[in-house]
């Protein structure tokens, strides 16, 4: 059985939201039942440009159902600028961690907003662009592109969690392999300067004021730099942080996450008590 949150659990049998949205003026829909999650987001947008009302409807397992159940409370009371910023992290993070297993839910969450939100602006929405890699659940090779960039993903397996690709007749494996490789590269190509450790600490903490503790910050926590020793980076959580069951995979895709994209991939967050 999957470990899934309290969260989780409390927004897959009491989902909010559920149901059609007669008001809709954008709808997006993506995924098939053929390949086993299918999810219809519906919402109204106002002359504002304020989403007052979002519904879904999810063909899929618990983690589909809480994570379109979570992306409309995510997105109820946001500029239609503001949803668009909204990414698969973000839903994951506010059902307090998926099982890595169940991360394509995210993303098709994700997915499901920017079809409704292209809908809302008048926009044609293309068929899917690249070339099939995964015949068995017809992911491209840009979507796998996408989700290797986003989220630092660095195995078939890890792909495949997030995407679904190469989850059937494993016939695509050696195709995600390179792909992985050629992405990777390129970070590797821009790779960034070594720091000293002064630089590296002042890093740190212009990434957590900016990058990091508003987000916390909306959700009753927060986070302090306690320490650098090497590329630990020790932090203590504070506020429902600090109260947080999950709050290790806060500190993960989070912490640990904007920390990799603005100072360096060899960082490593670790909470200290105090």
């Amino acid at each position: 059985m999957w470990d899934y949150t309290d969260k989780v659990k409390e927004y897959f049998l009491n989902p909010r939201n559920a149901g059609e949205l007669k008001e809709a003026n954008a709808v997006g829909e993506v995924g098939s039942m053929a390949c086993g999650d299918a999810m219809k987001l519906m919402l109204k947008v106002n002359d504002e440009g304020v989403i007052e009302d979002a519904r879904f409807l999810t063909f899929g397992c618990a983690s589909a159902i809480a994570s379109a159940s979570a992306l409309t409370e995510l997105i109820k009371g946001k500029t239609v600028e503001e949803a668009e910023k909204i990414t698969n992290q973000d839903i994951a993070k506010y059902l307090g961690g998926l099982p890595k297993e169940k991360m394509h839910c995210s993303v098709l969450g994700r997915q499901a907003m920017e079809a409704a939100l292209a809908d809302y602006k008048g926009e044609k929405v293309q068929e899917k662009e690249g070339t099939i890699v995964c015949e068995c659940f017809g992911v491209t090779d840009l979507e796998i592109e996408r989700a290797v960039r986003e989220n630092n993903l660095k195995t078939v397996e890890e792909v495949t969690d997030y995407t679904k690709a190469g989850g059937g007749c494993e016939s695509c494996h050696e195709t995600i392999r390179e792909i992985i490789a050629r992405v990777q590269g390129e970070g590797a190509v821009t790779q960034r300067p070594k720091l000293s450790n002064i630089k590296k600490i002042k890093l740190i903490e212009e990434t957590i004021e900016r990058e990091i503790r508003p987000s916390l910050q909306q959700d009753g926590g927060d986070v302090d730099l306690v320490d650098v020793i090497g590329n630990r980076v020790l932090v203590a959580t504070r506020g429902a942080c600090a109260l947080c069951h999950a709050s290790e995979i806060t500190l993960k895709s989070l912490v640990e996450a904007k920390l990799h994209e603005f100072v360096s991939p060899d960082l490593v967050v670790e909470e200290v008590k105090e």
